[in-house]
Formats: structure tokens, C-alpha cells, sequence
């Protein structure tokens, strides 16, 4: 049984087996701890019955109007727990708090290389808005991908940009 519970002050110390892959960021301490006291309702953990913890997701609200949007700043599933839906629930508890704060979607950046994520992404019902030229470090593009929330009863914020941007613009 998997539990989805806020993420506290002494998970973040626990994120290295959870940051193994090519693709997970690895942030410092004071960004962990910055989007935990700025915005907790977006920093989730998933927790194993013995308490080991499984993968975390963390975001944040922002933008103003119909820019006003969740964002995915993180979400990360351990090797030995991905395949087992925990992405998923995650993502469905940052959702549920961005549609309840009234955003009109929620947008994530993904590695144009990481096919699996994208995938797993589309399934659960984002679709690319746009190409980010070097927005990785400037060595990889980057997917921009939304999900349209109920705020945005006409799907505005998902129709796709024809062209590339550049990373600064974003």
C-alpha cells in the first residue's frame, strides 16, 4: 500500500536513492527547502508501508490571468517502484490542488530525448504545447506539455505553438 502524504522538512535528506537516473535534476538543499516553505501543498512524497519513501513530487502555482498555471517542478519515482502507478497518483494530487486554486493547467518540462517520460505524460492526458530550444543547460531541447484544468472550459491553454521558442522566453 502506497500512501501520498505532504512532504516534510527530513524527506528531502532521503531523495538520493529516489535521484538515480540520467533524467531526474538534483537540486540543492535550499531549493528543496524553498519550494517546501513557499508552496507545501505542492511537495508531496509517496511512502511505503515501513515508511521508506518511494518518489516525490514537487511544484508550484503561478502566473497571472489565463497564465495562472500548476507547474511540475520534479516528479521522480525510484527504479525499484516505477511501473506500480506512483507517478500517476502524484501527478492526479498536483492537479486536484491546481484546479482547486483555480488554475486553467498545469505544464511540466520534459527532455525531448526521454521517451518513456513523454509517453507516460500523453497517458496521463498532457500534450506537448511547445519545443523549448537548449532549455537543458543549453545542450537539449525541451517539451513544454499541458493539461488543460476545468478553469479552461475551452482548452485554450493546451493548443500547441507552431514554432520553437528559445529557453530565455519561457
Amino acid at each position: 500500500m502506497t500512501t501520498i502524504r505532504p512532504a516534510r522538512v527530513e524527506d528531502v535528506l532521503q531523495f538520493n536513492n529516489i535521484n538515480l537516473d540520467c533524467f531526474t535534476e538534483t537540486y540543492h538543499m535550499g531549493f528543496y527547502m524553498q519550494y517546501l516553505a513557499t508552496w507545501p501543498d505542492y511537495f508531496y512524497t509517496a511512502v511505503d508501508p515501513n515508511g521508506r519513501l518511494m518518489g516525490y513530487m514537487m511544484g508550484k502555482i503561478e502566473g497571472q490571468g489565463v497564465d495562472w498555471h500548476g507547474h511540475v517542478t520534479a516528479v521522480t519515482v525510484a527504479p525499484e517502484f516505477r511501473r506500480l502507478g506512483i507517478a500517476e497518483k502524484l501527478m492526479e494530487r498536483l492537479e486536484l490542488v491546481s484546479d482547486q486554486q483555480g488554475a486553467y493547467y498545469v505544464d511540466l518540462y520534459v527532455r525531448v530525448s526521454n521517451i518513456v517520460a513523454i509517453r507516460m505524460y500523453e497517458k496521463f492526458g498532457y500534450v506537448v504545447y511547445r519545443r523549448v530550444l537548449n532549455y537543458y543547460s543549453g545542450e537539449e531541447d525541451a517539451f513544454d506539455m499541458r493539461k488543460a484544468m476545468s478553469r479552461d472550459t475551452e482548452k485554450k491553454s493546451v493548443i500547441p505553438l507552431k514554432e520553437p521558442v528559445q529557453a530565455w522566453e519561457v
